[in-house]
Parts: C-alpha cells; sequence; structure tokens
C-alpha cells in the first residue's frame, strides 16, 4: 500500500488547542535530562566521582558524548525516512521517550567507582540517543498540529518553557537532594545517593510530563506497511531525496546554515563558563549562577520572539538573532570588568532562544509534508554532523595565542558564516488565516 499523505494543516481556529499544549509541554519535560544528566549534575559527577580524575574524566566524556552524537547524526535522516513511510510516529515517539526515562533510573546504580564506568557510559549513551530521537518525531508533530501562522508563536512557547523547565529541575535537584541542608529521603552522602537520586528525579519528571503528550497528541494514520516493508520504503526514499537534492536546495541550504551557526551556539554553552572563570576569575558558584541567568534569559527570549516569528517568518527571525546573538558575543569578547560581561551575557541569552525556536519553525512550514519526519531527521544531522569543529578550533586558537579571547572569537565566524548562507535562503511566507481570539 502507498503511503498516506497527512492531513491539510489546521488552520488557526481549527487548532486542538489539549494537543497544542501537550505538545509544547514536551519541551519542559526533556528539558531535565539536558540540563541535569548531559550539563550540569552528572557529567561534573562522572568526571569527579566515577572517573575520579578531572582531567580523564573530560576526555571520557567528550568522548561519550561524541560518539553518541555520531550515532545521532547517521541514524536520525534514516529513522526519520522509515517514519514518515510506516505513517505512525507516536510509537517511535515513545519509545524513545521511554527508553531515556529507563537509562535515567539506571544511572542511579552508578555508584561512585572507577570500574562504573562502562555502566555509566552505556546508560548516558542509551539516553542521549532517546532524548534526541525522541526529539526528532516530537519536531515533527509540530505542522501537523499549529496552524502556518502560528507555528513561530507555538515553537517559540515550547521552547520557553523548555528553558524554565530546565532551570527549575535543576533548582529542585540542588536545594531538594544535592546541598548540604537538603536531606528529603535520608539519604547516604558518602555513597552520592544524594547527587544519584537527581537521576531518578530526572527520569520521574522527563515521564510525569510527556504523559499529556502521549496521550492527547494525535498520531498519524498508518501506510498498512510493516516494520521491514518500511524500512526498505525509508531506505529507498532517502536515497532517492539525495539523488533529486537539487529540488530540495533551499532547505539544503537552511540545514548547512544551521549547521554552522549552531557550532558556534553549542561552542558557547561548551566553553562558555571555562571562559568566565578564565577571564574573570567567577568561581564554580558563580558560573552555575551564570548559567541559570542564560537558560533564563534564553527562555525569555524563546517567548517574547514567538510572535516576531509568526510576524516576520522563521528565517528573518534566524538572521535578527544572529545578528544580536554576534553583537553581544562581541562585546562579550571586548569587555575587562565582570559586570559588564554579566550584562552582555544576559543580551546574548536573549537571542540564543529565537534562534533555536525559529530553526524549527523555519523547517516545519517548508517541509514537503509526505517528507517531514525525514527532513527532521536530517535537522538533528546539522545538529551534530561538525558539533566536533568548534571547540577543536577554540581549542587550537587558544592554544596558538594563548589567548582565551582570541580562542572564543572563532565563534563570530561559525556565526558570521551561517548568517551570510541564511541570507540566501528564501523567506518563509506566513499565511494569513481567520484570527482565533483565544490564542493571541
Amino acid at each position: 500500500m502507498p503511503p498516506q499523505l497527512p492531513p491539510a494543516q489546521p488552520q488557526g481556529n481549527q487548532e486542538d488547542k489539549r494537543a497544542l499544549w501537550s505538545w509544547a509541554l514536551y519541551d519542559w519535560a526533556n528539558s531535565a535530562f539536558f540540563t541535569i544528566i548531559l550539563t550540569f549534575v552528572f557529567a561534573q559527577y562522572f568526571s569527579v566521582s566515577v572517573m575520579q580524575d578531572e582531567v580523564a574524566g573530560t576526555e571520557a566524556w567528550g568522548n561519550i558524548v561524541g560518539i553518541s552524537g555520531v550515532f545521532i547524526a547517521i541514524l536520525a535522516p534514516i529513522l526519520g525516512a522509515i517514519a514518515d513511510q510506516s505513517g505512525r510516529r507516536k510509537p517511535w515517539f515513545i519509545s524513545f521517550t521511554l527508553l531515556c526515562v529507563i537509562a535515567c533510573a539506571m544511572l542511579w546504580t552508578v555508584t561512585p567507582d572507577q570500574d562504573q564506568f562502562w555502566k555509566a557510559a552505556l546508560w548516558v549513551g542509551l539516553g542521549t540517543l532517546g532524548a534526541e530521537f525522541a526529539f526528532i518525531f516530537y519536531n515533527s508533530m509540530l505542522p501537523d498540529l499549529a496552524s502556518q501562522e502560528r507555528t513561530g508563536r507555538w515553537s517559540g512557547w515550547a521552547w520557553g518553557l523548555g528553558y524554565v523547565g530546565g532551570v527549575l529541575s535543576l533548582v529542585v535537584a540542588l536545594y531538594g537532594f544535592i546541598e548540604t541542608d537538603a536531606n528529603l529521603f535520608d539519604l547516604n552522602r558518602d555513597e552520592a545517593e544524594h547527587v544519584r537520586a537527581t537521576f531518578i528525579l530526572v527520569a520521574v519528571w522527563y515521564l510525569v510530563f510527556a504523559l499529556p503528550a502521549f496521550i492527547f497528541i494525535p498520531d498519524r494514520p498508518p501506510t498498512g506497511l510493516n516494520l521491514a516493508a518500511a524500512t526498505r520504503a525509508g531506505f529507498a526514499q532517502l536515497k532517492e531525496s539525495i539523488a533529486h537534492v537539487r529540488q530540495y536546495r533551499d532547505i539544503v541550504r537552511f540545514l548547512i546554515a544551521r549547521m554552522l551557526y549552531t557550532d558556534g551556539l553549542a561552542t558557547i554553552f561548551t566553553f562558555g563558563g571555562v571562559y568566565a572563570a578564565g577571564t574573570f576569575n567567577m568561581d564554580s558558584t558563580q558560573v552555575l549562577q551564570f548559567a541559570i541567568t542564560l537558560n533564563v534569559t534564553a527562555g525569555l527570549g524563546a517567548l517574547g520572539f514567538a510572535w516576531v516569528d509568526d510576524a516576520l517568518g522563521g528565517r528573518n527571525t534566524i538572521l535578527l538573532s544572529l545578528v544580536g546573538l554576534g553583537s553581544s558575543a562581541l562585546a562579550i569578547l571586548l569587555v575587562d570588568g565582570a559586570t559588564a560581561f554579566w550584562v552582555w551575557g544576559m543580551i546574548l541569552g536573549i537571542f540564543v532562544g529565537p534562534l533555536q525556536s525559529a530553526s524549527r519553525s523555519h523547517l516545519a512550514r517548508i517541509a514537503p509534508p509526505h517528507l517531514q519526519t525525514q527532513m527532521f531527521g536530517l535537522f538533528a544531522f546539522s545538529g551534530k554532523a561538525t558539533a566536533f569543529a568548534g571547540p577543536l578550533l577554540v581549542g587550537w586558537v587558544t592554544a596558538i595565542t594563548d589567548s582565551q579571547r582570541w580562542g572564543m572569537s572563532t565563534i563570530l565566524a561559525f556565526l558570521l558564516i551561517g548568517f551570510l548562507l541564511m541570507l540566501t535562503v528564501p523567506a518563509t511566507e506566513v499565511r494569513q488565516t481567520q484570527k482565533d481570539p483565544g490564542l493571541s
């Protein structure tokens, strides 16, 4: 049976609000994984308590995240193509979400011993794959749920909720479990149970807030192809898309531009704390406070620019965000005082959220309906394929010049080239339909 085309995109007054808010809440749900596991808590626990050597731990952590990124880059477009051929996306979405939830819960068993390395690597690797793959199917649902004139708004609201959820989950982890005054469950600190309990927190947080998406988001109808047939058809479709890539040249240019400016953005987050500590002598508490502030301003930016996206289109919002991001990054590299660093850092954060949410909404508007999941698989690929380039270049230039400022200045090149490529991408047309006062 040939694949069925998806239903037409809903108009503003036909949107299923319950499904859309359930969809947006999923950003809140999975942000706990990226904030607590990949960025702040488990990453440090792995280096300090499992590896018991921060240098070796940092190297090993980089290898784990890097290898996971390679698998994501290779498999994401394939999984997307298969899902497009099978029709239904929720089974994939739910399965990968549950994989991440289980992996987070299993991280509780990683005790502070060096012989726990492989167990830690296995579960954090599987958790990363689950979270990233689930996000492919999650993103691809947006065009079927939101009307085109409100795609930017819903993408921005969801991304903003994600930042808020990430910050709140971190606050709960810090003040409910990690801080010395926290003793909610009489946990054994000698066995690091107060830290390991935060991994259970992530599993519960992720599952509970993902449930509305599992229940209320409608799925596409099945095409009638079983998994084997859908897999064969998916590979054939992916091969055909590559063979006729000129038909999708605007999407290809956008994905290449996104690959570059995402490298710059990811490098900012990777080295931001290192730069703050080395150049402005900020201690670990101050770095954490800055990271939380950056996430808050990024969330506010995503929420605030959601209307801008719908008014100007995703491409123009991306260009505006890159101008703001590049200008504030340049200012951070030029200032000398910590106060000025904080001010420009918060301004930079305002443009981080819109850049990410507008990238999603832009692809949601331009992806062919029958290839939506495949295109969001390529979207994931573009975020991982050259993720090594930014950190590598920063390290090289810093070593050559013996200057953090010169090393970090390479980020501007990624943002600038991404901006110039985005100028060649046609602007998205935002079709106006009957206004729905309930979403104003």
